[in-house]
């Protein structure tokens, strides 16, 4: 009867364990509602583009976007990133018009 016992619990054990172990894929969350903005962003604003933090072609200029912060447009100057590959290239945010109104389409490397 102990040794039974002891292989009962033995075997709950052993189920705790390996149910740690079950891969548990998680869903990337759902993408971002659009908002529609009722007017155009402002013109772009003119900025000088400073030298790279050093002369290596490992970085790129990120020109400076507007965003909408619920209320109105706000500039984001540019500035310099590394790439994440030598040959990634940075598409920059740019706003798009719609029926709806104006959206934003997030800058990405390509």
């Amino acid at each position: 009867m102990k040794f039974r016992t002891l292989m009962v619990m033995v075997s709950v054990f052993a189920c705790v364990l390996l149910a740690g172990c079950v891969e548990r894929r998680v869903m990337p969350p759902p993408p971002a509602p659009v908002a529609y903005i009722p007017r155009p962003p402002p013109a772009e604003v003119v900025e000088v583009m400073p030298a790279p933090p050093d002369p290596r072609p490992i970085w790129a200029w990120q020109k400076g976007h507007w965003r909408w912060d619920g209320r109105e447009y706000v500039w984001y100057p540019g500035h310099w990133v590394e790439r994440p590959r030598h040959v990634a290239e940075w598409v920059p945010p740019h706003w798009e018009p719609h029926a709806n109104g104006w959206f934003m389409i997030e800058g990405h490397w390509r």
